[in-house]
């Protein structure tokens, strides 16, 4: 029977392929399925009422999806918004 020996270089070349492999899978996964949130978590999140939210939806301004009674926002989209309403101020 043959006896291979495994040094720390090796451990550590393992360590580093198996860490690259996992970073691939967390990122197909987060990339593959959005995050959906509810009125309730996207009225916390940007700190308004209601109708403010309403008025985001009626005039188009933030995209949201409508599965039964309850409303759907993808958190891409609601920063998409945020990142088009920036000021810079000089």
């Amino acid at each position: 029977m043959a006896v291979e020996i495994i040094t720390k270089d090796d451990l550590m070349r393992f360590k580093r392929d198996l860490l690259a492999e996992l970073c691939e899978i967390i990122k197909e996964k987060t990339t593959d399925q959005p995050q959906w949130i509810k009125s309730p978590q996207v009225r916390k999140l940007l700190n308004i009422s209601p109708g403010t939210l309403q008025n985001l939806r009626v005039n188009g301004t933030l995209p949201y999806t409508k599965i039964g009674g309850g409303i759907y926002y993808s958190l891409a989209d609601i920063e998409k918004v945020m990142q088009s309403r920036k000021i810079h101020n000089k």
